[in-house]
């Protein structure tokens, strides 16, 4: 009922190449999702509302996709095991305490490339309070950089760069590592 529900939004917010590439993950992947939110937040009033709100969101970040990304998520597609393959070599790093910077970090891409890098983790460069610092785990807003590593558009950059020279960037996310400081 649901996904018969969304699919027209769907369908009327995408191209039909979109459609092509888009809805098939959708109808794989949705009801997943919709259970375990039906399980958490199913008997809010407004729970479909948000619902159809996720689903604009999710339309939205797939049509913002860059063109590298999309032939990435394809390559991804066909190979869904790719981070078990014997070659990925894993490298976790300090932004700070590695070059300083996130463009620091990119000028040494050759480096991590001669020691057979395939996947770059990057501890804590979100924005962290200023005062009561945890070591940076205690994020104010996931939508910034610590802006003593760089900006955003750093971080694109990076990690722009990096999927040239076939890195895969990880990020933590870790929601329960909000700051009192946070929007949330």
């Amino acid at each position: 009922l649901t996904i018969a529900r969304l699919r027209p939004r769907v369908i009327a917010a995408l191209s039909p190449a979109d459609q092509a590439i888009f809805l098939p993950r959708f109808e794989q992947h949705f009801p997943t999702v919709f259970n375990l939110l039906m399980h958490l937040y199913g008997q809010h009033y407004d729970f479909f509302f948000h619902l159809e709100q996720m689903t604009d969101l999710l339309v939205e970040a797939f049509q913002a996709r860059s063109e590298a990304l999309r032939q990435l998520d394809q390559r991804r597609l066909t190979e869904p095991l790719w981070y078990q393959r014997g070659k990925m070599l894993g490298y976790v790093l300090y932004v700070d305490l590695f070059n300083g910077t996130l463009s620091g970090v990119r000028e040494k891409i050759s480096y991590l490339k001669k020691l057979g890098v395939t996947y770059l983790h990057l501890m804590p460069l979100f924005k962290a309070p200023e005062t009561n610092s945890d070591g940076g785990y205690a994020i104010s807003d996931f939508r910034t950089v610590n802006p003593s590593l760089g900006t955003m558009a750093d971080l694109r950059a990076l990690a722009d760069e990096l999927r040239a020279e076939g890195i895969s960037l990880v990020l933590d996310f870790v929601f329960n590592h909000t700051s009192d400081e946070h929007d949330w």
